[in-house]
């Protein structure tokens, strides 16, 4: 049966954490309350030491249908009810893999690291929802341990789970967790031309491909071309997972 202790792993137990530094922690609560104002995304910071949430947003859309407060004093266990059976376990080996990386990576730059996933939730209305998370480190302990955790809640434009990536933001490094090998892959860099680019952000504000056809002077031929090299890119297979994943991933 898994716990939420198991979401952690002993090579980055954090041993202490006084009172002071959580007062200070005050700052960063009025910037992500503020931040949730602006947003549909939850947000939510992981305490690696109390191994609970430190913060939960008001954004109720991921809350599986609970009050924010009662969210937030379930810590992980908020997790272990309402992430799918068969999500559960994959979400486990995420966590422990996730951290396992981090022992790889010099305390130094561990704050320009992202690692994204997707998972199933379990939702009032009886369907699971497929959401996607985005975890960083968010503060790090004098020892260089990761003490807090942030994390970005939103709709996934994938239609499984899994999905595993760790990204380096600003030096084009990535690695993609293969799940049958247990081993992080170093990722080629996805790179997009400037076409490519223009038919993503003309397809996001929902214009046809008829439309992008008039509007970048290319036939439909020479776009519906462009979308299949895209598709095989971003490995996707329509248009609406193509402009999600290019957003989360920063490409447009």
């Amino acid at each position: 049966m898994i716990k939420k202790e198991d979401f952690f792993i002993e090579e980055n137990k954090v041993l202490y954490v006084s009172d002071e530094d959580y007062a200070q922690m005050g700052k960063y609560i009025q910037l992500l309350e503020a931040v949730s104002r602006t947003t549909y995304k939850s947000i939510y910071v992981i305490d690696c030491f109390r191994k609970n949430f430190l913060y939960v947003s008001k954004n109720s859309l991921f809350l599986c249908g609970m009050p924010v407060e009662k969210v937030r004093n379930m810590g992980f266990d908020f997790y272990l009810q309402h992430v799918t059976d068969a999500d559960l376990p994959l979400l486990l080996e995420i966590s422990q893999k996730g951290f396992t990386f981090a022992e790889s990576v010099p305390p130094a730059d561990l704050l320009e690291y992202t690692l994204g996933y997707d998972i199933h939730m379990k939702q009032p209305w009886g369907n699971a929802m497929l959401i996607h998370h985005e975890i960083t480190p968010l503060h790090l302990t004098r020892e260089g341990r990761i003490w807090l955790v942030l994390c970005i809640v939103s709709l996934s434009s994938r239609t499984k789970s899994g999905n595993v990536e760790i990204i380096r933001q600003g030096y084009h490094s990535r690695w993609h967790y293969h799940m049958e090998s247990k081993k992080w892959i170093r990722s080629t860099e996805i790179a997009l031309n400037d076409c490519e680019k223009e038919i993503l952000l003309l397809s996001a504000q929902g214009y046809t491909m008829k439309e992008i056809s008039k509007q970048i002077h290319k036939s439909i031929d020479t776009i519906k071309g462009h979308k299949r090299v895209l598709f095989e890119k971003l490995n996707v297979s329509n248009i609406t997972e193509a402009i999600g994943l290019a957003i989360q991933q920063k490409l447009i």
